[in-house]
């Protein structure tokens, strides 16, 4: 390896759509149908080609081009700090180089065993805000239950609900009663026993968190996601709560703009599952993440929403992180990436066993992407 060179670097954008329309959450409205699937393609002297989702310029791959690889990537830890732009491209090229998924590396240089078919637990991330244009609470409450209903027919046995509707959205006292009754609805549509998480984004207070979780003490939630913004006396007292209510809700927090302390916070068990994004914290990043979150006894659940990709590269962490609960799973179509290497089975991801990320690119497509919305190619 240490004689190999990056002599070719593409870098183009896919556009894919969703099933269905995303609404709002507590803070942001519509999120639509597109999604938008920045890639680049890094090929090596020996022909070798990797790639994966990228948001480098063409200045940043002018100064990779014509490195040594084992400069810029070296298992176990992955890419290195300067160059964590090209993560995933490069994780995929390693794969492809020694002809195993991501998840069987990362399994072997830990001496953990793989099985095979590979899989990991997954939630359908899809419930948002889609009822605000509804005057009536029991008709919001069945549109989004219908919802958790068509991704359970499609494989998922576990389910975020986006709650704050009172943040922005609508009135204080009505958005809490709308939240309650929607995830009461959710539970019904899709039984007892299965993983049901809430998702404030920071859109209650500590009062009103304990408001819902107290008006759905019987749903059986599993987690509560970014209840506020994060403080640690906050935190401190919810945990006492939940302790005192004897509410097994685990607290999970890290996906926007997390406070600098809250790994601090995990080690001390004020946060039970943290949910960096897995792009903005990237792969090589959450393995060494991970890794300090199971010394602790914590849990790992990287974020990724919008972004598609990361329904299938989360899951490989698994192969290193023994705490990993959930990937997250954003349903869309992408032409021109093939994906039949995954598959959403009762609640589990069917995870690829093909080199790499194990998923594959159309040429023609990846030419037209390369081509157009300001795509590039750089060549020694």
């Amino acid at each position: 390896m240490a004689s190999d060179t990056i002599t070719r670097i593409e870098w183009g954008v896919f556009a894919g759509i969703r099933p269905r329309h995303a609404g709002s959450n507590a803070r942001i409205g519509d999120h639509g149908t597109a999604v938008r699937v920045p890639t680049a393609r890094i090929t090596t002297s020996d022909g070798t080609s990797g790639w994966g989702r990228c948001v480098a310029t063409q200045e940043q791959a002018m100064q990779l081009l014509g490195q040594s690889l084992a400069e810029v990537f070296a298992l176990p830890s992955g890419t290195a700090a300067a160059w964590r732009v090209w993560d995933y491209p490069l994780w995929d090229l390693a794969g492809m180089r020694a002809g195993q998924p991501v998840y069987a590396l990362l399994a072997h240089w830990r001496g953990k065993p793989v099985p095979m078919p590979f899989s990991v637990p997954a939630y359908d991330t899809s419930l948002y805000f889609d009822d605000l244009h509804l005057a009536d609470d029991a008709a919001a409450a069945d549109c989004i239950a219908a919802e958790a209903r068509a991704g359970y027919e499609r494989g998922h046995r576990a389910f975020k609900i986006k709650v704050g509707r009172g943040a922005r959205w609508m009135a204080p006292d009505a958005g809490i009663r709308r939240d309650s009754t929607v995830v009461r609805a959710v539970r019904d549509a899709v039984g007892r026993g299965l993983p049901i998480m809430l998702d404030a984004n920071n859109g209650y207070n500590l009062n009103l968190t304990k408001q819902v979780l107290h008006e759905t003490a019987d749903c059986g939630i599993f987690w509560l996601e970014e209840p506020f913004h994060e403080d640690a006396r906050l935190y401190e007292e919810l945990r006492a709560w939940l302790q005192r209510e004897q509410l097994p809700v685990l607290i999970a927090d890290g996906e926007g703009d997390a406070s600098g302390h809250l790994m601090e916070w995990a080690e001390v068990g004020l946060v039970d599952v943290v949910q960096y994004d897995v792009f903005g914290h990237t792969f090589s990043g959450w393995l060494t993440t991970g890794a300090t979150l199971d010394a602790w006894g914590r849990r790992s659940a990287p974020h990724h929403y919008g972004a598609w990709y990361g329904n299938y590269v989360s899951g490989h962490l698994a192969g290193a992180i023994a705490g990993f609960t959930f990937a997250e799973w954003d349903e869309a179509t992408v032409p021109g990436i093939e994906t039949d290497g995954y598959r959403v089975i009762e609640g589990r991801v069917e995870v690829s066993a093909l080199p790499g990320f194990g998923l594959r690119l159309d040429d023609n497509a990846y030419h037209r992407a390369t081509s157009e919305m300001g795509g590039y190619v750089v060549t020694r």
